[in-house]
């Protein structure tokens, strides 16, 4: 039996509640609240909710409006999970697995969006700060948080032991 670290654990126990967060505000907003049939709805400040179907990667680049995009965008997803999960596994640095947590709960919840919907539900709209022109949601968010948390452990210097 192959032992599994603390800090692989953690990323993975991180991934599933950001998958869980993502795909519960997803619930919230296409079955509660209806959002696609209301198109948009102010919240505070310059947020709103506003019903995006995205085909495309991230933020909408690399438009998949074909069945078979779809798919083979749903299949580089799951291949992409796979490896951040066995990184996971060999992680020996806390900001690591962290950042491998979240970009692997993102990259799921993504996806199964894409094998339900055939695009990804954004709906988390700033657009009126002025300077952030698209719409996105909690997996975007992971992703991108973790993507910032791996670089800045890959750019840190490593202590030397004591």
């Amino acid at each position: 039996m192959i032992a599994i670290p603390r800090r692989a654990w953690a990323a993975y126990g991180l991934a599933c509640a950001i998958l869980a967060a993502d795909q519960a505000t997803k619930y919230w907003i296409l079955e509660v609240l209806r959002l696609p049939e209301r198109g948009s709805l102010p919240l505070i400040g310059p947020l709103r909710l506003t019903m995006v179907w995205n085909q495309g990667v991230s933020f909408g680049l690399l438009q998949a409006q074909h069945d078979i995009a779809r798919w083979a965008l749903v299949a580089f997803s799951l291949i992409v999970a796979a490896l951040l999960a066995n990184w996971a596994r060999k992680s020996e640095k806390t900001l690591n697995a962290v950042g491998l947590g979240l970009v692997l709960g993102g990259a799921i919840g993504n996806a199964i969006d894409r094998a339900r919907f055939g695009a990804v539900a954004d709906f988390i709209d700033v657009q009126a700060i002025g300077f952030f022109p698209w719409v996105f949601n909690v997996a975007d968010s992971a992703i991108t948080i973790g993507v910032v948390l791996l670089l800045l452990d890959m750019l840190r210097r490593d202590r030397p032991a004591a």
